[in-house]
């Protein structure tokens, strides 16, 4: 784990803070046609939409769209994703390392707001990430409900969320 932003070319660590955003007309320039996967104005009808930026400003390097999940007793991922320049699906050299695992600490904190204590569960996109998932922040695959279902227990949200730093403020947009 990057227990930070690290800015992959320098090195240098970048000071983060997370942003709720409620705005349904803010988040449709995120989209499916420049790099971010989904409508991220969609998700906002079920879900709460985090965004990872650079401290100080709305420079958006991460969103994560999630909600309780009674049934699992954990915060449901609905989907998260990197911004097109940290994606290595997209991009040959990331701006930013470190951007997944500070989705997944949002997510912990999110649990715990919700009175999970810090489980968190999701579909990962695929195989591949589902297995990075378990190696990296020590997932379960449980896989009753999608082939790449994942589950990471209280102890492991509260691992990640001591492992990565961000500032969260009271900043709505």
């Amino acid at each position: 784990m990057t227990p930070c932003l690290k800015d992959a070319e320098t090195g240098e660590i970048v000071d983060t803070e997370v942003i709720r955003i409620r705005r349904s007309s803010f988040l449709r320039k995120y989209n499916r046609k420049n790099g971010w996967y989904v409508n991220w104005n969609e998700l906002l009808k079920e879900n709460e939409i985090y965004a990872l930026v650079i401290h100080g400003s709305v420079n958006i390097q991460g969103l994560l769209a999630v909600r309780p999940d009674v049934s699992m007793a954990s915060a449901f991922v609905t989907w998260m994703c990197a911004a097109p320049e940290n994606n290595p699906e997209m991009t040959l050299q990331k701006k930013y390392e470190g951007v997944g695992g500070h989705l997944f600490a949002i997510a912990a904190q999110c649990s715990f707001n919700y009175g999970f204590e810090g489980a968190i569960s999701g579909f990962a996109a695929d195989r591949k990430l589902m297995e990075h998932y378990c190696k990296v922040f020590d997932a379960e695959p449980i896989c009753m409900l999608h082939p790449y279902q994942i589950f990471i227990s209280e102890a492991g949200g509260a691992r990640i969320k001591e492992v990565y730093d961000y500032e969260w403020t009271d900043e709505i947009i």
